[in-house]
């Protein structure tokens, strides 16, 4: 372990365990195969150490458990749709909130509503499901972040931040009346679990401002985003999380956000913004897809205890024990000389399969190779974020190209120890060692959209692993 790394303690108790099954490698070669290769088909009961992703998957507290039993399951005017109404308030400062089953649902309003055919959506990169919500909307997905994002061994702090220059060229070439909003992604996923700045997020309000474009924030890692300004943005040294969080906001005009990653329920999400008009519209439209606007697709429970989470989200020592662990586990494997995004990211080590199956081309699936190879060797379940994910052109069909060919492995927060995280590096360790027999992917079946939830695979020997 880097000596300049220190572990920090996390700041609770384990009060409830839940058995998790040891298997073995025959068992888990036939499973991983009945599931074509694709660990999103894998059976959750034949996996070791789930690391396929921190949505949903997250330990409750005590207090959130607590607030389950106070369900109030009125159809309409929930006791509990108040206070997560409070809660977002308070925390994030917008001054509405429409709650929603999960963020892609926040999404699909979102871009329903402000999305025409033809428009031009600026991002910092994609996400899956932001991304198909702007296109099935009719708009254009258009990617404005700097270089960095896309290098995997650029130690860049700030691999979130927005490219002014490429974003003005942008509203430029195509007039600000083609551009609905800004999207900002906090901890950009698909780059790693990367953080944008406070100083670039300031010069992007003052840049919108300039063509009256607004900016929504897609918020589900918001809290992570706030605790890397706080460690690397030197104005924020001694600032709390809590307030970075509310800054950040205070420069957006609305967020879509799932409550399934920072504020710690299994289900569960919102679009909160400033604006009156897209409130009202939010408001009509999430009782033809959702629920009612008091209850949004959840029970109150599930509402009560996503407005707990929000509390305890912006906890300090909460946070920076969360992102310790993934450090953790980033240092285990830097040390090992596995090829890993960095900086280590806020919620998942993310292997570069690029480098760590340099013998196998991108349109053989490298990353879905290894998230499977990995799961036979050790039971861990990661994922694939590179060509697979990437997808096809909506117009053209064509296999899009991704920079980056990732295997995300994703830490839900307040679940694992850090002894299951030495677990976890001794399996990708082992599989490092033993790379040059892994073979490529072959594509059997695709769906139309978000392929890799779906997707199958045959190896393109008689086994994955020769």
């Amino acid at each position: 372990m880097n000596k300049k790394f220190k572990v920090i303690p996390p700041p609770f108790k384990i009060k409830v365990v839940e058995p998790i099954k040891i298997t073995n490698r025959a068992t888990r070669e036939k499973a991983i195969k009945k599931a074509g290769y694709n660990t999103f088909l894998l059976h959750s009961n034949d996996v070791y150490i789930d690391l396929l992703t921190d949505s949903g998957t997250n330990a409750m507290s005590d207090n959130q458990w607590a607030g389950i039993m106070l369900g109030d399951e009125a159809y309409a005017g929930s006791k509990n749709f108040y206070n997560l109404e409070k809660a977002v308030k308070e925390i994030y400062g917008y001054k509405y909130v429409v709650p929603t089953h999960q963020g892609r649902g926040a999404e699909h309003l979102m871009s329903r509503i402000l999305i025409k055919k033809g428009d031009i959506i600026p991002n910092n990169m994609y996400f899956t499901t932001r991304r198909i919500h702007q296109e099935l909307a009719g708009g254009i997905w258009m990617d404005v972040s700097i270089a960095q994002a896309e290098q995997p061994e650029n130690w860049h702090p700030f691999k979130g931040n927005i490219d002014l220059k490429k974003l003005e060229k942008l509203i430029k070439k195509h007039g600000a009346k083609k551009i609905p909003y800004m999207s900002i992604e906090a901890n950009i996923n698909m780059a790693g679990g990367q953080p944008f700045s406070m100083k670039n997020l300031k010069a992007l309000r003052k840049l919108c401002d300039k063509y009256k474009i607004p900016i929504m924030l897609d918020g589900t890692r918001l809290v992570e985003n706030a605790y890397f300004i706080q460690q690397r943005e030197k104005p924020y040294k001694n600032k709390s999380v809590k307030k970075i969080v509310k800054e950040i906001c205070s420069y957006t005009d609305g967020t879509t956000t799932s409550g399934k990653k920072d504020a710690l329920v299994n289900i569960g999400g919102f679009l909160a913004c400033n604006d009156k008009k897209l409130f009202t519209e939010a408001k009509s439209l999430v009782v033809v897809f959702e629920g009612l606007h008091t209850y949004g697709g959840l029970a109150g429970r599930d509402m009560e205890a996503m407005a707990r989470g929000i509390y305890e989200m912006v906890d300090d020592d909460h946070i920076a024990a969360r992102v310790n662990q993934i450090e953790y586990l980033g240092h285990k494997l830097l040390e090992a000389k596995v090829p890993i995004v960095v900086p280590i990211g806020g919620h998942a080590v993310y292997l570069n399969a690029k480098r760590f199956l340099p013998h196998i081309p991108q349109n053989l699936y490298p990353a879905q190779a290894l998230a499977a190879a990995l799961y036979i060797v050790s039971g861990v379940r990661g994922m694939e974020r590179g060509a697979v994910s990437v997808g096809r052109d909506p117009k053209t069909g064509i296999e899009r190209k991704s920079k980056l060919e990732l295997v995300r492995l994703t830490v839900p927060r307040r679940v694992y120890t850090n002894l299951q995280m030495n677990i976890v590096a001794q399996g990708v360790i082992k599989l490092y060692k033993m790379r040059k027999k892994i073979s490529g992917l072959k594509m059997v079946f695709e769906p139309k959209q978000l392929r890799f939830f779906q997707s199958r695979f045959k190896p393109l020997k008689n086994k994955l692993i020769g």
